[in-house]
């Protein structure tokens, strides 16, 4: 069996450093998206719960009043 070039051996690993790093972007892209979402509901949850505060203020001055 014929041994393989040295181009070869460094195109290989060339390829598998790539492929490696091709991977963990896709990890942290997936990541980031969920991320994302997770914030996108936080902030529903505040907005919901600021206006809930809003009608509570609204209500109690005027039963002080």
């Amino acid at each position: 069996m014929a041994r393989k070039g040295r181009l070869t051996r460094v195109a290989v690993k060339i390829g598998t450093a790539m492929g490696n790093a091709d991977r963990k972007v896709q990890k942290v892209a997936k990541a980031g998206k969920l991320a994302r979402k997770e914030l996108d509901d936080i902030a529903k949850q505040v907005e919901a719960l600021k206006r809930q505060l809003q009608k509570t203020a609204k209500r109690l001055k005027h039963a002080l009043t």
